[in-house]
């Protein structure tokens, strides 16, 4: 039997460990180092923390702060549908094959071209519309994007939509690795399919729901730009402006990359602040699992 030293499965990642080091952690330590100086070229003076007190003392970043929380109730909005379409598919009704394929198709659409389509949709003579006021429901017929009451909601809509078929096919394929006999003994037991769902399924699917809230947080907080770019650019006004986009603002419209990147020092430091709990309660959970 061939013996090495235990060191040697290190040196083969060391490779792609420095090839990862590189690649994320020179471009993180650029952006701290950027954040504190105001930049012109490829560097810049030192000004300490005044990139932060611009960004901090301004109304329109305390706005897009506001709306990026605003997304995050779609967060569990999200996850209620997730669960219920994989659970109703779990149940394998006729073709569910189908069903799910139709559910999941709007998750590997490109974000520009949904934005595209949408926007054209949702505009005051759009087909959406269009289709109320032909069928007597003129009412309805609002100015989705352009109304600064309704434009965030209906850019989260379009985000629930699209995203809803991660989630779901996430928890159907946890579903599907799960012992049946347990489902079918409560069922032999009568209980009804809520209670099934309530009691039998969704405790089985813990873990994956806890890693779905982690990814679909970080997806509202981080990840929204594509939609709101395309859709809206920020507009009516700062209807619709989130971080990412008050970011590309002074980034590329006000040549401000010194506090562009201030703003992505906050955000990163504002996701590990809402992510790192979650992972510890998981970690929790798994040792009380354990004992």
């Amino acid at each position: 039997m061939l013996r090495t030293s235990r060191f040697v499965p290190y040196l083969y990642l060391t490779p792609a460990a420095l090839l990862l080091a590189f690649t994320f952690g020179y471009p993180l330590i650029a952006i701290f180092d950027f954040s504190v100086r105001r930049i012109r070229g490829a560097s810049g003076p030192f000004v300490g923390l005044e990139n932060y007190r611009q960004v901090l003392n301004d109304s329109v970043f305390h706005l897009s702060v506001a709306h990026n929380a605003q997304l995050l109730l779609a967060v569990p909005i999200l996850l209620g549908i997730g669960l219920l379409l994989a659970i109703l598919l779990y149940e394998r009704p006729r073709f569910w094959p189908l069903y799910r394929t139709l559910l999941f198709l709007p998750y590997i659409l490109a974000v520009p071209l949904i934005g595209v389509v949408f926007s054209n949709m949702l505009q005051l003579n759009g087909v959406i519309n269009e289709i109320l006021r032909a069928i007597g429901l003129r009412a309805l017929a609002l100015d989705w994007l352009g109304s600064a009451g309704l434009a965030l909601w209906s850019v989260m809509g379009v985000i629930i939509w699209r995203e809803v078929g991660f989630g779901m096919t996430l928890f159907l394929a946890r579903l599907q690795s799960l012992n049946e006999e347990v489902t079918e003994a409560a069922r032999i037991d009568g209980a009804n399919w809520w209670q099934r769902a309530i009691y039998v399924t969704i405790p089985q699917l813990r873990g994956v729901i806890e890693f779905y809230i982690v990814v679909s947080i970080i997806t509202m907080l981080a990840w929204v730009f594509s939609y709101v770019y395309v859709m809206t650019r920020g507009g009516p006004g700062n209807a619709t402006i989130v971080i990412e986009m008050y970011l590309y603002n002074f980034a590329f419209r006000n040549a401000l990359p010194g506090v562009a990147s201030a703003v992505a020092v906050i955000l990163f430091l504002f996701t590990l602040a809402l992510t790192i709990p979650l992972f510890r309660l998981r970690a929790q959970a798994l040792e009380e699992d354990r004992t």
